[in-house]
């Protein structure tokens, strides 16, 4: 039996690779995508519909969850499997990306994060050894490390100074990591410097990381940017570890990143615009508020085997959606978490067979040709 937590790279096909995440709630085939269920749950679906889409890993939040329902509650409900009764993996980010994001309620210090909360307006101070008692009292399967994101693009000068200061951290939480079946992941920040992206990707795994992330992307920057991030770094990382792209996810993004050798994704593209009356299918994203879906009694997607497109029509969705019925938005996410679910087998599946490059080159002309249906 593997030691957990543990990789084992099993297949390659150029740089892409199919591996075998080994986690305390069983076993993760990557490259995988994570849904992002923030507050202890992905948004309008049950855990039983994650499930049956072939999920076992999803995504929570530190910052959020620590505000409320706080980690007093948490440790008391036996941990937050048990709190929301999921029997698979979760990963918890530390909040550094939320707090990033609210830059008017927050100061950065050499300590950590000093902030107001933006439910009440109560004053707090996340450190990276906070972060990391949260995520044990969570009983995080991936903890993630407190680091600093900066707003892009930043001057090189703020960057190297920004890189110091999540080495730093990293290494206070490396030094209080648990030890137990937790994993522990690494955050390469380093913005658009290639120099720097290099630089903190071998101080991090000189620490001995279970896992290591590329942070500071999909906060705004132009595509060449988040490619230079990747592209700079990636390789510096070992192979007998997996690596994570955070926050990137839409389809055209993990075709390409997974190319690159990105073995890990979250965000939260097939939820939010679900909720938004929008449909993933190969051929790119359907809108099925447009009016020539009202007479339409196909399914969404031919091919699809979603509950959703076995039971009901494009011209279901758009009245759904028209009458602004809240079962339209619970369907909506329900097939696009399949979607993303098919998606990633079809990867795995061509790493495994080694045609990956034809493969995602049908998937990418594919995706292309019909925008916004």
């Amino acid at each position: 039996m593997s030691r957990i937590p543990s990789f084992n790279l099993r297949n390659t096909s150029g740089k892409a690779r199919r591996g075998t995440l080994h986690l305390a709630h069983g076993p993760v085939e990557t490259p995988a995508f994570m849904p992002v269920g923030t507050q202890a749950t992905v948004k309008t679906v049950r855990n039983s519909d994650l499930e049956a889409d072939g999920y076992n890993i999803i995504l929570g939040n530190t910052y959020h969850l620590y505000l409320r329902p706080g980690l007093e509650l948490i440790e008391e409900a036996g941990g937050l499997h048990s709190f929301m009764n999921w029997k698979d993996n979760i990963l918890t980010d530390s909040g550094g990306f939320q707090l990033f994001s609210l830059s008017s309620l927050r100061k950065v210090t050499e300590e950590g994060y000093s902030f107001q909360s933006h439910i009440d307006g109560s004053k707090h101070i996340l450190t990276p050894e906070k972060v990391i008692k949260a995520q044990t009292i969570f009983g995080s399967d991936v903890m993630m490390i407190l680091d600093e994101c900066l707003e892009q693009p930043s001057e090189e000068a703020r960057t190297e100074e920004s890189v110091g200061l999540t080495l730093r951290w990293a290494e206070r939480a490396r030094n209080i990591h648990p030890e137990n079946e937790q994993a522990m992941f690494g955050i390469v920040q380093g913005g658009g410097f290639p120099k720097l992206r290099e630089y903190c990707a071998d101080r991090l795994v000189e620490m001995d990381f279970d896992g290591y992330a590329i942070g500071g992307v999909a906060v705004g920057e132009e595509r060449p940017m988040m490619e230079l991030a990747v592209k700079s770094c990636i390789n510096r990382l070992p192979e007998n570890k997996p690596r994570y792209l955070m926050g990137v996810g839409k389809p055209k993004d993990l075709v390409d990143f997974v190319g690159m050798g990105v073995d890990m994704f979250d965000c939260v593209v097939p939820t939010r615009n679900a909720r938004g009356a929008c449909f993933f299918i190969p051929d790119g994203k359907l809108n099925i508020r447009n009016a020539k879906h009202r007479n339409d009694f196909r399914p969404i997607q031919e091919d699809c085997d979603c509950y959703v497109c076995r039971n009901h029509s494009r011209a279901y969705m758009h009245h759904l959606f028209k009458a602004k019925e809240w079962l339209a938005p619970i369907y909506a996410t329900l097939h696009n978490l399949r979607y993303f679910a098919c998606l990633m087998e079809q990867l795995r599946e061509a790493i495994a067979e080694d045609r990956f490059e034809s493969t995602s080159r049908d998937l990418l002309k594919r995706m292309g040709h019909f925008e916004n249906t």
